[in-house]
């Protein structure tokens, strides 16, 4: 399994407090059947004041200690970055890390409020040729009255990420419900551990997976975990990669139906998307009137 959202690198946020900590995390995720672990630490200025330059030369030492020690993972690094302005010319400066240096990168809106104009924020990094993936937004408070935003985000080509744990029920009713929900609803691209420790939040990819088996099935369950995950180092086009599926019939506990998502690959509604050279975005500025129109379809 390929697992695209961790805070292992020690001392650098609220994950890993110190090596030993990390060693820890990285013997429970081969020990869960993870061999690629991506390193997103927060970049949240004020609070996690975390540049790319920092996180490459972490997972570089946090590598290093891994091979010394024989354990079997393979890091990659990224950034769980949360909604901040200027983050386009961020990315093409390298001062903010999208997965693998690809044309993905996480994406973390504020967990209590949903933020003003955050469709806004979005198209401007899909105009710039990058595919961003919110993450856990089953875990959002604000999903309870504002569901149709993230329905709308997904079908103008926002990818998401679910957490393991919130299909096991470890971060409570209310998230595992929403989890339940979008998986149902085919909005899920990948599962994620989201991990923070080796006791508190581990990492428990293999959890979330077979959880999601008994939802859809043993053949979605590996494209949340597997295949969709290495398609996104690979650096694939959205349009090449296998749309999510859903339940065949929503659960009898969701009380009836809810949101039929739109299932079309993110380049057949947004056509710049193509592949990105050396980090340089493929958008033309004198598309965005226009492009602005269509989005607002959405919106």
């Amino acid at each position: 399994m390929i697992d695209l959202h961790s805070h292992i690198l020690p001392g650098i946020d609220d994950g890993a407090p110190d090596l030993g900590v990390a060693l820890e995390m990285a013997r429970i995720a081969v020990a869960n059947g993870v061999v690629v672990q991506a390193c997103t630490p927060h970049i949240f200025p004020g609070l996690f004041d975390n540049s790319g330059p920092q996180i490459r030369l972490a997972a570089q030492e946090l590598q290093r200690h891994l091979d010394e020690r024989g354990i079997p993972l393979r890091l990659v690094t990224g950034a769980d970055v949360h909604v901040v302005p200027n983050m386009v010319k961020g990315l093409q400066a390298g001062e903010i890390l999208s997965l693998a240096d690809t044309r993905y990168v996480l994406v973390e809106p504020p967990h209590h409020v949903a933020p003003p104009r955050l469709e806004h924020f979005f198209f401007e990094l899909l105009v710039a040729g990058y595919v961003p993936i919110l993450t856990h937004p089953e875990r959002l408070t604000w999903i309870e009255t504002r569901y149709e935003t993230i329905v709308q985000l997904f079908r103008a080509g926002v990818w998401m990420q679910v957490t393991a744990g919130a299909l096991t029920g470890a971060f409570g009713r209310r998230p595992k419900y929403w989890a339940e929900r979008m998986l149902s609803e085919a909005l899920v691209h990948i599962l994620a551990s989201d991990a923070h420790g080796a006791r508190r939040r581990p990492p428990d990819l293999a959890e979330g997976r077979a959880a999601a088996a008994k939802w859809l099935g043993e053949e979605e369950a590996e494209q949340l975990v597997s295949l969709r995950p290495r398609a996104i180092l690979e650096n694939a086009a959205p349009s090449a990669v296998r749309a999510p599926a859903g339940a065949s019939s929503m659960s009898p506990e969701f009380g009836k139906p809810g949101l039929e998502p739109e299932i079309r690959s993110a380049d057949s509604r947004f056509p710049w998307l193509g592949a990105r050279n050396s980090g340089k975005p493929q958008a033309g500025r004198n598309n965005e009137s226009s492009l602005s129109a269509w989005f607002g379809r959405f919106f």
